[in-house]
Parts: structure tokens; C-alpha cells; sequence
């Protein structure tokens, strides 16, 4: 079985539609994909009205968090939540609250480039935005506009942390992340957790605090991830007593990375799964 656990739609920084993103992981093989836009369930109902048939959708989202860096400061984290209640009141509430972060945040940035002149517009780059609008859809406002040629370039300094134009915002702590997804009957499993190329790193002693918290897995096999930290992440699992995942992190046409790059066995899997007690999967 192929099982790809980590992808992005267009209500948040993909850019293929739910629709389109279940057609396209049909033909790349596919038997289970996870949609986990940024901090919204956007997408869901869309991409279960089109699933095709043999394809397996696990609902999900990847939800914006605050951990513990190695150098003991907060840094931003990424937690993957599956198969919970979209209707619990407290996580809804949460994740509203950080789309409602991605707004003012975005803004801000739009309008501190606009004051220096480059030719970009807080509103239509909001109004062109999914339901979780991210620094990815200003990057893709300045490539459009000529300022960078492509949406890395656009990370390297005017939209990275410290760069230019770099608005914080407030991110919900990793601990209390684990306990929402928790309470709604999900299951969470801490993404990208040594993606060096992004920044700073969470710490090996924060996961596993984690563990003991009600974490239930580890991003394992993940493009950003190099083999020695693939095979710390899988000893540390191994320690802790957490499933394992391997996902592409697709976004379309916004990274390099193809459906099914890195996958996720059929055993983690259905480990993973059996924790779960918010939503089902669903197959067409």
C-alpha cells in the first residue's frame, strides 16, 4: 500500500484544489492520502465529495504550534492532527483563533511592503487566499509582481524569520496542541521535527515530554529530513512508542515534492488509526 499522511490543498498554501488533489493522488498510486491543510478542515468536504474510488481519505490538518527550541527558546512548530471532531467546541474554537492570526499577520506584512513601495495589496492578497492564508501566498504576490522569480527566493530574506518584512505570530503551545487534538478524539503526530533547513529545531527533550503527553507519532520520512535524522527520528520513536509516518508534504506547484515521495506503511498506519475515535476514514 502507498500512504501518503501530509498534503496541502488550496484552502491553505497548496496549489491544487481538495478536488483536484485526490484526482491527482489517484493517478500517482495512491491507496490512502491524508489532507492536512494549515490550520483549517476546509477542504474536507470537497475532497470527499470527489474521492475517487480505491482511495482512502484521512481527514486531517496541520495545526500551528509553539514548542521548545534545542537552545531551550520558543520556536515554531508543526503538529499533524487526524481524524478528530471538527465540532468540538475548544479545538474550533483554537483553530479559528489562528486563522484569525494568519489574517492580522499577513496583513501587517502586506502593508510594511507596500509602505516601501513594492507593488503588492494587502487585500487582494487576502481576498485571493484560502481559508488559511500564509507567507506563501504573499510570496506568490511577489513573484506575480516581479519582485522575486520564484517562491523560495521570496523565503530567503524578505518573508524568512528576521528577514524584512517577518511578522510573529502567536501560535498555540505545542503541550496544549496535543491535549486539543486529544480531547476530539484525534490523533497527533509531530511533522518535519528535524526539517534543518527551516530554522531552529524543536528539542529532542520537548518530544519526548511529549510522548508522556499523549503525542502519538513521529514525521519520520519526510523530504526536508536527511538520512541521519530520519534514523534518529526512528530510533527515538522506537524509545518513545510512537508510530512512525513518512508523507511528501505536497503543495502542488509550490514544492518540489511529489505525492508519495516518502510513505507511511500499512502497519503504522492502521496503529494510528486505531487510536483515533473523532471522524472515520473514508473510502469511495
Amino acid at each position: 500500500m502507498l500512504i501518503d499522511l501530509h498534503t496541502h490543498s488550496t484552502a491553505s498554501d497548496g496549489t491544487d484544489s481538495p478536488e483536484d488533489l485526490v484526482r491527482a493522488a489517484e493517478a500517482a498510486g495512491l491507496d490512502v492520502m491524508a489532507l492536512t491543510d494549515h490550520d483549517t478542515t476546509a477542504g474536507w468536504s470537497e475532497a470527499v465529495a470527489a474521492l475517487p474510488t480505491g482511495l482512502t481519505l484521512v481527514r486531517g490538518m496541520e495545526m500551528s504550534c509553539e514548542g521548545r527550541g534545542e537552545d531551550g527558546r520558543p520556536v515554531a512548530v508543526h503538529l499533524l492532527a487526524y481524524l478528530f471532531d471538527p465540532a468540538h467546541a475548544a479545538f474550533a474554537r483554537e483553530r479559528e483563533r489562528l486563522r484569525n492570526e494568519r489574517i492580522v499577520r499577513i496583513r501587517a506584512m502586506a502593508e510594511r511592503m507596500m509602505k516601501d513601495g513594492l507593488p503588492i495589496d494587502a487585500d487582494e492578497v487576502l481576498a485571493e487566499a484560502g481559508p488559511a492564508v500564509g507567507r506563501p501566498h504573499l510570496a506568490m504576490a511577489l513573484m506575480r509582481a516581479g519582485v522575486v522569480s520564484s517562491v523560495g527566493e521570496a523565503f530567503v530574506d524578505l518573508l524568512a524569520p528576521g528577514g524584512r518584512y517577518f511578522v510573529e505570530k502567536s501560535d498555540t503551545p505545542l503541550d496544549e496542541a496535543v491535549q486539543l487534538v486529544a480531547g476530539a478524539g484525534g490523533v497527533s503526530v509531530l511533522a518535519h521535527g528535524r526539517a534543518r533547513m527551516r530554522g531552529r529545531l524543536v528539542s529532542l527533550e520537548h518530544i519526548r515530554d511529549l510522548a508522556g503527553a499523549g503525542l502519538h507519532g513521529l514525521e519520520v520520512h519526510h523530504p526536508d529530513h536527511s538520512e541521519s535524522d530520519m534514523r534518529l527520528l526512528q530510533e527515538l520513536a522506537g524509545e518513545l512508542g510512537l508510530v512512525v509516518t513518512g508523507s511528501s508534504d505536497y503543495h502542488g506547484a509550490n514544492k518540489g515534492a511529489r505525492l508519495g515521495e516518502f510513505s507511511t506503511s500499512a502497519e503504522e498506519f492502521d496503529k494510528l488509526v486505531s487510536k483515533a475515535s473523532g471522524v472515520q476514514v473514508i473510502s469511495a
